[in-house]
């Protein structure tokens, strides 16, 4: 009899270890802008909350929107995950806009924290892999509408949300709180916090299968070294950073040559600006009134205007900065407070340094050998080809002539090769 209690007894408490096995949930914290890196890590925390077959992902969102690329892979990974994904607009004050409110209505089961809003997904900024490209026209923009518009009528239908609201968010831009969300069907669940959210889901039924989560355990999935790098890499203040050490530093190896450093560090930050380039959305208007802004001050520094192209060149660079990205979209908006130290950085960058450096370059010789060409001074001795001697500089010099010259005769110097100088008469130095 104590021996069946014992097996019973081993038999219940593994049982009850299994079932507390499968109460588990993955938890992932999207914060900022959506871009590669932040697709990149989706995919990884629905592949790992998959292998230990958790009972949900939560996706923590607080975003103001991101890239068009990235946001279709997310949405795709949402709708053929073999785990239910629960999207939690949160903390408090955060917003699922623009992009977030496609991921948002993609997932199995959205979710808002209180005083939070969720909407504005016009299509500022569709542009697919943030190639360069040329400001929109009106037909474009409507295109690039409907798009938007038939892509998130797609994943409302598909989850069973308020479609028309869905559609007015992008043409309308329209945006809404949690409680407003809740009453149209937006979302299904407002919760404070996490455990307020997992006894809410607790014994919903999601693609067949009912969530046991009340009590769950939560299990964070950070992001990986690599994407941690690429999602603070990939920012626009970040490239514009990187770009003006592109600019200062080959500039600066140009005009002082033989630094070697600036020149390296230039070159190295113009390959990750490239690399960026490829990725953000880059305003090509904004690339080339930036270049403009280069050339007016590169032209000031030869050919001095008393400062008019230098004026015309921080303009440039400035109205180049503002349009370099989108400001009308949160995500891809650089702040003045970028803008304007940058601008007057680089204009003190030519005025001082590019145009000292290439100014000093342009110096006649002062010191050395160089000094002595052009001098004038009268023959020791009869000069010919095969030698003479001239004094100069307190030292007699041997001289030779392809004319000959006459002791105590004018002549110039034209040449000097090693301790022997070549001249010529001074009254023919103009002809020669």
């Amino acid at each position: 009899m104590h021996r069946r209690f014992l097996i019973l007894t081993a038999l219940w408490s593994l049982l009850l270890a299994v079932v507390a096995r499968a109460e588990t949930a993955s938890l992932i914290h999207i914060d900022g802008a959506i871009g590669p890196a932040t697709a990149d890590y989706v995919t990884r925390a629905i592949g790992e909350a998959a292998r230990r077959q958790d009972q949900c992902l939560i996706v923590e969102l607080d975003t103001p929107g991101g890239l068009l690329d990235s946001t279709k892979t997310i949405v795709e990974q949402f709708l053929a995950s073999p785990v239910p994904i629960v999207v939690y607009v949160a903390p408090s004050g955060a917003t699922a806009a623009s992009a977030g409110c496609f991921i948002t209505l993609a997932s199995d089961v959205a979710a808002m924290a209180p005083a939070t809003t969720i909407g504005a997904a016009h299509p500022v900024q569709i542009g697919s892999s943030g190639t360069a490209e040329p400001p929109q026209d009106d037909t474009m923009k409507q295109k690039l509408e409907n798009y938007a518009v038939s892509y998130i009528e797609t994943i409302a239908t598909k989850r069973k949300r308020n479609i028309e609201w869905a559609k007015s968010s992008v043409k309308e831009s329209a945006a809404i709180t949690a409680d407003k969300a809740l009453e149209l069907k937006v979302i299904e669940i407002i919760a404070k916090d996490t455990d307020d959210l997992l006894r809410q889901l607790d014994g919903r039924e999601v693609n067949h299968r009912k969530l046991k989560t009340a009590g769950a355990k939560i299990t964070e999935i950070p992001m990986s070294t690599s994407e941690l790098v690429f999602q603070k890499l990939w920012r626009p203040e970040v490239m514009f950073i990187l770009m003006l050490v592109a600019i200062y530093g080959i500039i600066g190896e140009i005009s002082h040559p033989g630094t070697v450093l600036p020149g390296v560090l230039g070159a190295f930050a113009l390959v990750l600006v490239l690399y960026m380039g490829a990725i953000l959305p880059v305003n090509s208007a904004g690339v080339a009134l930036i270049f403009l802004a280069l050339i007016l001050f590169a032209i000031d520094v030869f050919a001095p205007t008393h400062g008019i192209l230098t004026f015309g060149g921080i303009v440039a660079f400035f109205v180049g900065s503002l349009m370099l990205f989108d400001r009308s979209d949160p995500a891809m908006r650089l702040p003045l407070s970028y803008i304007v130290p940058a601008t007057l950085i680089t204009a003190a960058f030519f005025l001082f340094i590019v145009t000292k450096g290439l100014r000093a370059q342009r110096l006649p010789v002062k010191v050395g050998s160089e000094t002595l060409l052009g001098r004038k001074t009268p023959a020791v001795t009869p000069i010919d080809s095969q030698g003479g001697k001239v004094f100069l500089e307190g030292c007699y010099w041997k001289a030779v002539s392809d004319s000959p010259v006459g002791k105590g005769q004018i002549v110039e110097i034209i040449a000097l090769h090693g301790l022997t100088m070549r001249v010529t008469p001074a009254a023919t130095s103009s002809a020669a």
